[in-house]
Order: structure tokens, then sequence, then C-alpha cells
């Protein structure tokens, strides 16, 4: 019976079209970022320290928005959150024009942070809609296939960042950069910050015509009618749900889990003799089976419960972190690509589960916590990164528990996964408890 609730009605396809395109935007942004904080440390010849201000930059943006953008969509609709979304974001990447020109860091990072100001609302907009976009059924199903396209955006963002940009920077064919005399040094970092400055503006430029596409196309509303919550109220109710906070704590820990196991591809290759850009080309693989992942994971959610189903993909990435930590070589290289098939999943099941029992507008307020929790990404990754130093400076100065330091740091991404599984569990048998109630 279930399989035969439509996941997309036909009278919202068109809307649930151009909603599921912002999900590969969004994507774009966090896969061409990334790459940008090695070619501004080595373009501006920033230390390691000074150089995370771009992720800063990028996940406080996030995390500043979030709750923002969630009030102001309690007292409008979704579309108009899309369009200041839309809006920030194309600001944000074209603020990447007048930065080349001054060539100051400080103007990439708050292009950056505005960038993300409407990636916040962006998100916190999208993924609540695709639920309300059809049966509350087939919510979670459908956000799923929205979230498919996420990875299409992350592909070809790393592409654009390793073909278009890093390929491209002079101050990186050069082996002694920072002994240049300071005029040759001008020349290559003028020409540099260009090459990094065309991306972004060809993309606020994109922007700028989704941003007239969505406003001349006719979107639901999906708004509740009747007396509307103080948002005080509305804050104690979900505090009380023990299945949207628990949920968000799952969300911050796969978020962290995700950034580590995509970051530190790079440190665990270089620990095994592996160079940056045959890495790189691992990242890509990893981001295929992320997106394969992703279509496997909502065609089985027609036939498996979201909670199960969770339960078994965090199971089968514990499997792969532990071959990650105790292989050595390229056997547990292959371990960590593998990990990003059975993440594909977690993000929007996780998210969908959280919001399943709320109303409309506790959803809204609800999905700022869940887009907050992308701060994980941020947070993990810095204790990871702290684990790989505690023998030095390299990747595998000391062993801890007979593994090398860089392959002992994933217990973390491994911690939260054994989190997600539980939550998975718990998820589940209330699941189940209920088809047996409604039988």
């Amino acid at each position: 019976m279930k399989s035969k609730i439509p996941v997309v009605p036909s009278k919202m396809l068109l809307p649930f079209i151009l909603v599921t395109s912002l999900f590969a935007l969004w994507g774009f942004a966090n896969a061409v970022t990334d790459p940008m904080v090695q070619a501004f440390k080595k373009v501006l010849e920033l230390s390691n320290s000074q150089a995370a201000w771009v992720q800063m930059a990028f996940y406080g943006g996030y995390f500043c928005m979030a709750l923002p953008a969630s009030i102001f969509m309690r007292k409008y609709s979704y579309k108009t959150g899309i369009l200041i979304g839309l809006g920030l974001y194309a600001v944000g990447a074209l603020l990447f024009y007048p930065a080349a020109t001054t060539e100051k860091f400080w103007f990439f990072c708050l292009g950056l942070y505005i960038l993300t100001f409407g990636l916040a609302f962006l998100e916190t907009a999208a993924n609540p809609y695709a639920l309300a976009m059809g049966p509350k059924e087939t919510a979670t199903q459908r956000l799923n296939l929205a979230q498919a396209f996420n990875p299409v955006g992350l592909i070809l963002g790393l592409f654009v960042a390793q073909q278009f940009v890093l390929k491209n920077l002079q101050s990186d064919d050069i082996e002694n950069f920072s002994s240049l005399d300071e005029a040759s040094k001008l020349l290559i970092k003028t020409s540099d910050l260009l090459v990094i400055r065309n991306p972004y503006v060809i993309l606020g430029l994109v922007l700028i015509g989704v941003f007239v596409l969505f406003l001349v196309s006719k979107m639901p509303q999906s708004r509740e009618e009747g007396h509307l919550p103080s948002i005080k109220e509305t804050f104690k109710n979900l505090a009380k749900n023990k299945n949207y906070t628990l949920g968000v704590l799952a969300q911050v820990l796969y978020v962290g889990a995700q950034i580590m196991c995509w970051t530190y591809i790079y440190q665990y290759a270089e620990g095994i003799g592996v160079d940056s850009v045959t890495a790189g080309y691992y990242q890509m693989v990893a981001f295929v089976l992320f997106t394969v992942g992703r279509a496997v994971g909502t065609y089985m959610l027609r036939f498996i419960g979201s909670g199960k189903l969770l339960m078994l993909f965090a199971l089968l990435a514990i499997v792969f972190v532990s071959g990650t930590i105790v292989l050595n070589g390229l056997l547990g290289l292959y371990a960590l690509v593998g990990v990003s098939f059975c993440m594909s999943l977690m993000f929007p099941t996780i998210y969908g589960i959280a919001l399943g029992d709320l109303t409309e507008e506790q959803s809204k307020v609800g999905s700022a916590g869940l887009v907050m929790a992308i701060v994980g990404g941020a947070l993990m990754p810095k204790l990871q990164g702290s684990i790989i130093d505690f023998g030095g400076a390299g990747v595998s100065d000391i062993k801890i528990l007979g593994v090398s330091e860089i392959n002992f740091s994933f217990i973390l991404p491994m911690l939260c996964f054994i989190y997600i599984m539980w939550y998975g569990f718990l998820v589940g048998n209330r699941e189940k408890t209920q088809k047996i109630h409604s039988s």
C-alpha cells in the first residue's frame, strides 16, 4: 500500500523540480569552497590558522542566519525565504569581484559569510518545503529524492575547483614562491586572485537567473491557518519533543562525520604515500558513491522504514570506518571512500525523521536547529586535527593503540555513526509500534 502513495503529486511536480535545483546549488558552494583554504594559503602566503578563516566564515554564516531565517519564514512564505536566500547567495558570490580588485583576504571572507547567509535561508526553507510537497507518508522519501541532487552539485563544485582554479594557480606551480621578489609575487598574486574570483562571479550571475525564475513561478504556499503560536511556545514544544532533540544531535554528529571523512581523505592519503592530486580523484569517487547511495537509499525507503534503514546504513558506515582504522595502505583508503555511500542517506533521513511529527509552523523553527547543526562540520574536524597533530606536524608521527595517529583519528566519525545507529534503532522501534497499532 505504501509504495502506491505518490512521492510527488503531479500538481506539485514543477515546483518540486525548482526546489530540487536548490539542493545542487548549495552542494556546489560547499564543494568549491573547501579547496579554497589551500588556494588562499598559497596565494596570500597565510598560515594554516589564518587560512582556516575561510571555513570559519562559511560555517559561521550558516550558524548565525539559520534561526533568523526560520523566524522570518514563520511570518512569510517558503517562496519569499527562497528568494531572499538566492539574493544573498548571489550578493556574496559577486563580492568576490571587488575582493579580487582590492586583494584583501577579509573581503573574500566577507563574501563567503554573506553567501552562506543565503545558503542558510535556502536550506531552512527548501528542506521542510520538500517535506510538505505531498503526502506525509512519503515525506522522508521525497526529501531523499530532492537531496539526491545535492551530490551532483558537490561533484561539479569539486571539478570546477580542481580544473579551473587549483590547476591554474601560478603560485602553486612555482616551488619557492615565497622567495620571489615582491614585484614578481605581486603579479602572480593578482593573476591568481582573478582565477579564484571567476567561478564565484559566474555563479553569482547564474543565481540571478534562478532568482528571476522563482520570482515568476507560481509556488504553493503551504501555510497553516489560524493562531500562530509564540516563538517561545514553539521552542518549548520543540524542547519537549525527544524525537526532534535527539535528531538535532544526530545531525550535528552526522555533519561532523561527513566533513571529517571528506576533509582528512588528503591526510590519510599522505600517510600512505599518495599525493594530493591523486587523493582528489579518490574524493571524486567518494562523491560519486555518495550520489549513488542517495539514489539507492531513496528507492529502498519505499520498502523499509526510515529509522531501520538509517540504522542499517550507519552500521555499514561503522564497518567501513573500522577498515579505515585497522587496514593499512590502499585498502584503508578504499574503506574511507566507501563510507560516503553509507553517509548519503543520513542527512535527509535524519531531517525527515526529526521534523516528521511537527506542525507546519513548528517545522519552520525546527528546521533552523537542523541547519544550525551544520556547525558540527566546523567543530568535529578541529578535534580530529588535534588528534592527528598529537605526535607532531606529520600524519604518522606516532602510533596510538597500534595504529598511526591519522588512522586512529577516525575513531571520532565511528563514534558519531554509533550514535546515529542508536537513533535509527529507536525510531525503527517506534515505527514498528505505530504500524502494529494502525493495523
